[in-house]
């Protein structure tokens, strides 16, 4: 976002500049016919020495901020307003325009970098107000001419439109930022597969081959490598997931659980994206590693799990299902009895924190599943 930011500011700083030499020009055609034709070039000494001053601190990243744009907005309807000693009333009321002519557009235009359209309208209805009170306090407010009312006009398209389009471009450029990052992220994820699949994956697969033909010890060993085989399989083979736009934007879940397939746990989700915020999405993908942990540790080598993930539309769903010899009732609350809290805070604790419910159903000999239904937007706990 530098290069763009960088670019933008420069731009301001270049129309200041010109639009300065047009307004020494226009004064010294009309210093003439002022009423204090030192008053003109006293403006113009102030403007000049504006300009190079904001060119530097607008082109500091640290000192673009409120202060700044408050006093380069003071200065131009400052200068507006001197119009109102140095001009005669017969001059402001013929349409003159007033002493910095186009260069208190830079001060709507800076306001419209920094804070887009809003903070572009805003500043230029200031300098509306400013051309106005010149003839307030000239005394010829019944003769507000094209002149003026074309000013103002200029003005607020200016800011209207200088804000939309800097809006615009920073989307562009940020789009573009994530675009670039999710192309380097495909490729290095696509440069370590080709790596993996040429090595780590046909070592795990003929391990798995060897240890099956061996039997015993070796054929256990076997079953492993195939489980890491598949595993390494279904990660390299998941895209990975858009960066979010900001820290804590949506984040897709399917590719955090299908991180957790292989040949002893299925996992099927939507073919669609399934949004969650990312704080989210990281806590149900826990959860979910918690409850196929207690599967490993519980249902013996041989159990399966099938892991479901289901999009409600206002809510997501997320079930554990296992072969395991499942659990009596009282089950579980014996087990946090007796500090073993593996569902209790592992799984419970986790989709509580995020508004959700967890929903055990298990019996002795039929398995057990774990159903964890969460918002589709959770709140953080407080």
């Amino acid at each position: 976002m530098a290069g763009l930011e960088v670019a933008l500011w420069r731009a301001v700083a270049v129309y200041r500049g010109l639009a300065l030499v047009y307004a020494a020009v226009v004064i010294a055609m009309n210093a003439g016919g002022y009423a204090h034709p030192a008053g003109g070039w006293a403006v113009l000494a102030a403007m000049t020495v504006w300009t190079g001053y904001a060119a530097l601190a607008f082109g500091d990243p640290r000192r673009r901020g409120r202060p700044l744009l408050a006093a380069d907005l003071a200065v131009a309807a400052a200068c507006v307003l001197a119009t109102a000693w140095v001009e005669s009333a017969a001059n402001i009321a013929a349409g003159r325009p007033t002493l910095p002519v186009s260069w208190v557009a830079a001060a709507v235009l800076s306001w419209a970098v920094a804070g887009g359209r809003r903070l572009g309208l805003t500043a230029a209805l200031v300098l509306a107000a400013a051309n106005l009170l010149v003839h307030a306090i000239a005394g010829t407010s019944g003769g507000i001419g094209d002149t003026t009312f074309n000013g103002i006009v200029l003005l607020l398209l200016a800011g209207l439109v200088v804000g939309h389009v800097v809006r615009l471009a920073r989307e562009a450029e940020a789009r573009l930022a994530r675009a670039v990052e999710l192309e380097s992220a495909n490729r290095e994820r696509e440069r370590l597969a080709r790596r993996i699949h040429d090595s780590v994956l046909q070592v795990l697969a003929m391990v798995q081959r060897r240890g099956g033909e061996l039997g015993g010890e070796a054929a256990e060993l076997g079953r492993l490598a195939g489980e890491q085989e598949a595993a390494l399989r279904a990660l390299i083979g998941t895209a990975p997931a858009p960066p979010p736009r900001v820290p804590d934007a949506d984040a897709d879940l399917r590719p955090l659980l299908t991180a957790h397939a292989s040949t002893s746990v299925t996992v099927s989700t939507p073919a669609t994206e399934v949004p969650l915020p990312a704080h989210a999405a990281r806590e149900v993908a826990a959860a979910v590693a918690a409850a196929l942990d207690n599967v490993a540790r519980h249902c013996g080598d041989g159990a399966r799990a099938w892991v479901l993930l289901e999009d409600g539309g206002g809510e997501v769903t997320v079930s554990v299902r296992d072969d395991g010899p499942g659990m009596p009732d009282g089950r579980l609350d014996e087990a946090a009895a007796g500090g073993r809290l593996g569902v209790a805070q592992s799984i419970r604790g986790r989709v509580t924190d995020l508004g959700g419910t967890v929903v055990v159903f298990s019996a002795a000999g039929e398995g057990t599943e774990i159903e964890m239904t969460v918002p589709r937007r959770p709140v953080r706990p407080a």
